[in-house]
Order: C-alpha cells, then sequence, then structure tokens
C-alpha cells in the first residue's frame, strides 16, 4: 500500500525487552525491520523468529543510534518500497495499542507534517527515583507542535529522504538534529495526545544517571557547535545554563575562597536554584536532581571540546 507504515526497531542485548517490543506490533505494520548491534544474548535468532527482516550492522564501524536507524531505513525500502511512512522504535519499547493507527491518520490528514509522536511511558516509574523523573520528562512537553522528537516517532519517508535521514557521525540527540533540518525544508513536527510507547529505562544506580546527564551535556555541546550561529540559537541556551551551574558557580566560590573563605557561601546558589524550580512546580526530585546533574553536563560538554580540538572522535555515552 502507498500509505502503509514500515517499523524500524534498533538494540543490543535487549534480552526480554526485545520480544515485548516486536510481539507489540501485532502485526500491523508493512514491514518490520530489526537492527542489531552486536548482541550476545541470542537477539537477532529472536527477532527473525517473531518475523523481522534482521539487519546485523557492521560492528568494525563505529556504532551509533543514528548509523542504525539508516540502515534500518534502507532495509525498509527494500522489502516495503511503497512504505509513506516509517515509525522509529528503540527495543527497548512496546508500541501502545492504536498508535500506528492514529499516527498514520495525522500524517495523512496534513501533508506539512514530516514527524508525529506521542506519549512516551516508562514501564516501572515507581522502581526508582530516575525511572520516575525520566516518565515525568517524556511528558513534559504538552500536545502540538514541537520542534523535536525523540527516538520513538513516526516520520513521513518523504521528509527523511529530502534531507538525508539521520546523521550517522552524531553519537547523541540525532533526533533533534533531523528535526531541525526538516523544519528548515518547511516541514514541521507535532506531539499527539496519544499514548504511544512504553519504555523501560532501567536506571537503578547513580553512576547510570550521571552517564546520562553527561551525554545530555556533549548534546548541548555538539548542537550548538553545529547550528548555534543560526537564528533559533539552536541548543546554545540549554549550553549556557549548564556551563553557568554546573562550571561558573562552583569555580567562582573556589577561586573566590583563595581570597576569602566567605566566597564559598556561592555554593548556596545551588540549594537556591532547587528552591526556585521547586517552587516553580517542579518535584523535589527533579529540582535536586537537575540542578545537581549540571556538572555531569559540563563533564560531556568539555568531552565533547576536547575531542573537536584533538580531532579524536567520541565513543558512545551509555548508560545500560
Amino acid at each position: 500500500m502507498a500509505d502503509s507504515v514500515a517499523v524500524v526497531a534498533i538494540g543490543r542485548n535487549e534480552g526480554e525487552r526485545l520480544l515485548a517490543c516486536l510481539a507489540s506490533l501485532g502485526g500491523q505494520a508493512a514491514a518490520v525491520v530489526y537492527v542489531d548491534s552486536g548482541s550476545t544474548d541470542g537477539s537477532v535468532a529472536a527477532a527473525r523468529a517473531a518475523g523481522a527482516s534482521v539487519v546485523a550492522l557492521d560492528m568494525t564501524k563505529p556504532f551509533t543510534a543514528a548509523r542504525a536507524r539508516n540502515a534500518g531505513f534502507a532495509r525498509v525500502q527494500e522489502i516495503a518500497p511503497d512504505a509513506a511512512f516509517v515509525q522509529f522504535l528503540d527495543g527497548d519499547c512496546e508500541i501502545a495499542a492504536g498508535w500506528l493507527q492514529t499516527a498514520r491518520a495525522a500524517l495523512l490528514a496534513d501533508p506539512g507534517l514530516a514527524v508525529v509522536c506521542g506519549r512516551r511511558r516508562e514501564k516501572f516509574p515507581e522502581a526508582t527515583i530516575w525511572n520516575r523523573m525520566i516518565d515525568r520528562e517524556w511528558a513534559s512537553t504538552p500536545p502540538g507542535e514541537v520542534l523535536a522528537c525523540g527516538g520513538d516517532a513516526m516520520m513521513r519517508v518523504a521528509a527523511f529522504e529530502q534531507v538525508g535521514g539521520f546523521d550517522p557521525g552524531l553519537i547523541a540527540g540525532e533526533e533533534p538534529e533531523l528535526c531541525y533540518r526538516m523544519r528548515a525544508k518547511g516541514w514541521r513536527i507535532r506531539r499527539l495526545d496519544a499514548e504511544m510507547t512504553r519504555h523501560d529505562a532501567a536506571l537503578t544506580r547513580v553512576s547510570q544517571w550521571w552517564q546520562r546527564a553527561r551525554r545530555t551535556g556533549h548534546t548541548y555541546a555538539e548542537g550548538a557547535a553545529m547550528y548555534g550561529s543560526s537564528p533559533e540559537r539552536y541548543r546554545v541556551p540549554e549550553l549556557r545554563r549548564a556551563l553557568l551551574w554546573g562550571a561558573g558557580v562552583p569555580l567562582a566560590a573556589l577561586l573566590g575562597a583563595l581570597v576569602t573563605p566567605w566566597a564559598l557561601a556561592l555554593m548556596l546558589a545551588w540549594p537556591a536554584q532547587m528552591l526556585r524550580l521547586w517552587m516553580r512546580g517542579q518535584p523535589w526530585e527533579d529540582a535536586v536532581f537537575l540542578t545537581l546533574g549540571k556538572p555531569a553536563e559540563v563533564q560531556g560538554i568539555l568531552g565533547y571540546w576536547r575531542g573537536r580540538l584533538t580531532g579524536r572522535r567520541r565513543g558512545l555515552i551509555e548508560y545500560k
């Protein structure tokens, strides 16, 4: 069918999560492609048994999720060339009942839409403080026209092809960057008021939370380097906030302490910022950890800048 939907799921060693992901599709798509990035847990065989067309990435080349999604899209073009829409999906997510039909209908109704996304929910938000924070993060953007989507989204094939797909060199933040290029071509992105996917973040340790924040900082730095001079000032505000709270305040306090120990009182700006966020409606957990995560973001920013200066490609920053 010329207006059919194909699905591209990506993953590595997702085990039961991948099986649940593929089972949630329930024969609703014209084609299902699973892109595997070096699994050792039998994911490839399990995906084939579930009826998916499997692409095994060449892991001698640098891996990125963007590269995996592009490879999945290329396979869709081979086995379902008439598909008009592609649902991208992470292998640790399950599609909500009715989402594929809802998203397809929205794209059919508005030819100017390049991407539609919906509400992503955590499967186990009660498990850890970080799972709860991520669940709220998914809900932080209200329905309507938006600037970007996440890793789960349905995209119009024509728009995806026009901009050349994902940038395979990005280790994170590839979805907002793709949406930026689509919007530059006149396309629009919309978040629907509908359940889309259920995700299993499985964040159980402080180190995982730190790595996730570090990856976020890398995304800010790279995005600002690419498009920060545009009228939109892409990623520049986020980059500045990270540097202010994660580096500026601590450095000012430490350097000032060389003159007077009273300068350490500058660190009271952190609890003051937490209080300000809480009074603006943020749950206390978010207010605390969003502030404490700024040094991790700065670490990611510095890592990007160091790699750019030395010409060394940054490896993946994974938290799972």
